[in-house]
């Protein structure tokens, strides 16, 4: 009898110190939350993790059955953020919390909600959700999209998770999303993996991009589920982070992903170098544009690759950016609008930019079905260098009652709809393209603006072999120019 009634106090004893914090875990109860879905708990949490980084680490534990509703909260080095099956971090509604701007000194677009500086040796992980309660701070629902609340200076929505200077950073098999802007932002990052995760976003909400890789390097994504309104995955190097330097190293595999934008995108803010980047082995459904290289601004792209891949597009209307292209390339300098971020745009003191190059560009082995075709175009021929097409096969067919026959060049200093024929590939403006052992046919239903297999305009050294397909109509397979 005191032999068990000894081994019960060594139990209490020893789950009283690790919920207390001793053993490295630090439940967020223990420092006063309540996980009632309704009380602000991010005092509580950030006392959990100041305590965890005190201690030189720990795991930060969000237990369940509970919702742990917070404003924002600063996130500490060495520390894993576990939220098992069944816990829910929640972001407070209240906008006046969200005062720190996601992009320094420009506070138009969005505030913060978790997120760090310098964080190093740091993992999110569970099978919990982190919910970024998004539709909270949206206007009123229309047919495809919310409307955005009107604001002077600060844009009070929150992004998700915001990352600065990150070093080995883990994010795995977690639910993330329901977010009002972008859900995952790393700035400036090193030595990044992200695996296994369900992001869920609206649909119908604008700018809820899913995962931003910014000034980032050595990054891995893999074996996720993405749908966002905005673009799915979206490579970068936005201005207000200059002192990062370039984005460099990236692969993605194994990733299912759906936008009413793009589904991948590489641009459109780009003032440095994006390059040594592989997508390989993803399916892309249902969305309005699936790869898209979008440069508006000085910086490079080159040498990327895109291999074994499934595009399904569709048009939506036009408070989305694209034209269910369902491969797209385009140079073009950057529209001098007058916009609530419009002086980020542009060097300092400039009120007009200029576009660099995209070369090296190579798709291999991609099966594409949609109601518009691959589109190539630049403001001239040398922007656009050296793209290959090796095994693109294209099934074009009219699905939606949306207007077709236009490609969609926005931001740009030109016109931002383009109208022309749909053609399986239309090209105006580069240099070098090859198309090798690629087809087009064409569906059921083909409108009148449906063409030809290859349209060119303005290209300088165009190579084809092997490509197959008659035009939607009795006539000539291709236009060249």
């Amino acid at each position: 009898m005191m032999k068990k009634l000894l081994y019960t106090l060594v139990l209490c004893f020893v789950a009283a110190h690790v919920n207390a914090g001793e053993g490295g875990v630090f439940n967020v109860l223990t420092y006063g939350a309540k996980g009632d879905g309704k009380t602000n708990d991010a005092a509580a949490i950030q006392k959990a993790i100041d305590a965890a980084a005190t201690a030189g680490g720990g795991q930060v534990l969000f237990p369940a059955p509970h919702t742990f509703l917070c404003g924002p909260v600063k996130l500490a080095s060495q520390i894993e953020y576990h939220i098992p099956a069944g816990a829910v971090l929640l972001a407070s509604p209240d906008e006046q919390l969200y005062t720190q701007s996601a992009f320094r000194e420009n506070p138009g677009e969005g505030m913060v909600w978790l997120w760090a500086e310098n964080l190093q040796h740091a993992s999110f992980t569970g099978s919990g959700s982190i919910d970024g309660n998004g539709i909270s701070f949206m206007g009123a629902e229309e047919e495809d999209a919310y409307v955005l609340k009107p604001f002077n200076v600060r844009d009070p929505r929150p992004h998700v998770l915001t990352i600065i200077g990150g070093r080995n950073i883990r994010i795995h098999d977690l639910h993330i999303g329901n977010s009002a802007y972008w859900t995952i932002h790393l700035i400036g990052c090193d030595d990044v993996v992200i695996s296994g995760i369900t992001l869920l976003n609206s649909l119908k909400v604008r700018n809820s991009d899913g995962i931003d890789l910014d000034h980032c390097r050595n990054v891995r994504i893999s074996d996720c589920y993405i749908e966002s309104g905005d673009d799915c995955i979206c490579l970068k190097n936005r201005r207000e982070y200059a002192d990062f330097g370039k984005c460099e190293n990236i692969t993605v595999t194994n990733c299912t992903m759906t936008s009413r934008s793009c589904a991948i995108k590489i641009g459109s803010e780009n003032m440095d170098t994006i390059r040594q980047v592989v997508f390989n082995n993803c399916i892309i459904k249902n969305s309005n544009r699936g790869v898209g290289i979008q440069h508006r601004d000085e910086g490079l792209v080159e040498d990327v690759f895109f291999s074994n891949m499934i595009i399904e597009g569709r048009l939506f209307s036009d408070v989305w950016w694209g034209k269910a292209e369902p491969i797209y390339i385009t140079a073009y300098r950057r529209a001098a609008i007058n916009h609530k971020d419009a002086n980020w745009r542009f060097p300092k003191g400039a009120t007009e930019g200029r576009v660099g190059q995209v070369r090296n560009i190579r798709f291999s082995n991609i099966q594409c079905t949609s109601e518009n075709g691959v589109y190539v175009s630049a403001e001239s021929s040398d922007k656009i260098v050296n793209i290959v097409f090796d095994g693109v096969d294209i099934l074009l067919n009219k699905t939606t009652a949306h207007p077709g026959g236009i490609y969609d060049r926005r931001p740009a200093n030109v016109n931002g709809f383009v109208k022309g024929s749909t053609s399986g590939f239309y090209f105006d403006a580069a240099t070098g393209i090859m198309i090798r052992n690629c087809s087009v046919r064409w569906g059921s239903n083909r409108p009148v603006y449906f063409n030809h297999v290859l349209e060119s305009y303005r290209v300088i050294s165009l190579s084809t072999f092997n490509l197959s397909g008659l035009s939607a109509r009795k006539g000539v397979k291709a236009i060249v120019k």
